[in-house]
């Protein structure tokens, strides 16, 4: 079967761990570059890709790369690829672009053009001077960065963090593509204990147990490559059908989620439902320092209220001074702790095994990790 070249893009500091998902599926890995992922597969690879990556954004198609030093070369080469393959007659297109430190720095020119270009192509291969776009979308993309022109198309159309589940969030809720990155960076495995002492609505002991699970993060929503007429619609229901498949009904958790906020307990509680992993997740109405977990080889892996929640910055300090004090008392535990504040460690009192930047939406944050020693066999 044909190669298509795809991108899965995603969050800076999170780019080690996409490519270890798309080498996982097994997947050729083209190059890693800053907030994406290039990788070779066939046409399969598109249903399969947005239903098991937990922690890209978005999969797009690689259309074509190339300079762009002039709008004339932009719309020339735009048109020189293959467009009519993809889209069809009554494609709905829409063209989305951006640019930096190019020569061509205007981007709604830029959208025009290459628009223009594919209609052209299209108007030519189909023998028609007018589009009606009463079809399916598709969404295209020209990012222009040191006069080089990438296009590609997003197959994925809602971003992969709506898994579906989710329905209630609390004031500041965390993406659940990060939320699996921050399991997937941790030492935890479905043998041992995991407890978010500071679980809001829940996301971080979710994707916990969808991980161990087994449990596809797309198989409940859709995908905007699912209307595509170049991909059969069998393919995207065996893709399904092996996800359903592949689910782990019998292992057994010792996952654990607190808040000291009864109502997000309850919100936390109806997300797992709509999971389907409430029979794994031990939900309890607890301050953080109540642990007491008969268990000396736990995991925390937990995102406290910084000061975006609270507001005052010496309330979040004094949070910090008491996580310091009641976690350390769990001297056998590994701890994995993300926060904005950059003086974390001498708040806690103890310094990170390893500190990794990554970003919870706009917010620059820290992934704090303290290791424990390894459980005995």
């Amino acid at each position: 079967m044909e190669k298509i070249q795809l991108i899965a893009t995603a969050p800076q500091g999170l780019e080690a761990v996409v490519k270890r998902e798309i080498i996982a599926r097994g997947y050729q890995i083209v190059t890693v570059e800053n907030g994406r992922v290039l990788y070779e597969g066939d046409l399969s690879a598109i249903p399969d890709s947005n239903i098991w990556l937990r922690t890209a954004d978005r999969v797009h198609v690689l259309m074509g790369e190339f300079t762009a030093m002039s709008f004339d070369e932009l719309y020339r080469r735009t048109r020189e690829l293959p467009w009519e393959k993809w889209i069809p007659a009554t494609g709905k297109m829409h063209v989305k672009g951006k640019a930096q430190k190019s020569q061509l720095m205007s981007v709604s020119d830029c959208q025009s053009i290459v628009k223009k270009a594919i209609v052209d192509r299209m108007k030519e291969h189909h023998k028609i001077d007018w589009f009606e776009e009463s079809g399916a979308p598709f969404s295209i993309q020209v990012a222009l960065n040191n006069d080089r022109a990438t296009l590609t198309m997003d197959t994925s159309g809602v971003g992969l963090h709506k898994r579906g589940y989710r329905q209630t969030a609390g004031e500041a809720p965390m993406k659940e593509t990060l939320a699996a990155a921050l399991v997937l960076l941790s030492v935890w495995r479905s043998d041992r204990v995991l407890l978010d002492p500071f679980c809001g609505s829940g996301t971080i002991p979710i994707e916990a147990a969808m991980i161990a699970r087994n449990i596809a993060p797309g198989l409940g929503r859709s995908f905007a490559a699912e209307e595509w007429p170049i991909l059969d619609p069998f393919v995207w229901k065996e893709a399904k059908r092996k996800a359903y498949a592949a689910i782990d009904y019998d292992t057994e958790l010792k996952i654990y989620a607190h808040d000291r906020d009864p109502r997000m307990v309850e919100i936390a509680k109806e997300n797992a439902i709509d999971a389907g992993v409430d029979d794994c997740i031990q939900f309890a109405v607890r301050a953080f320092d109540g642990v007491d977990i008969p268990d000396p080889y736990g995991v925390i892996i937990t995102n406290p209220p910084y000061g975006a929640r609270l507001g005052e910055k010496q309330e979040v300090e004094n949070l910090y001074r008491q996580m310091g004090l009641a976690f350390q008392k769990l001297t056998t535990w590994s701890k994995y702790i993300i926060t904005a504040e950059e003086r974390f460690e001498r708040l806690y009192g103890i310094q990170a095994f390893r500190k990794r930047k990554l970003y919870n939406g706009r917010i620059k944050t820290f992934y704090y990790q303290y290791l424990g020693p390894r459980p005995e066999k």
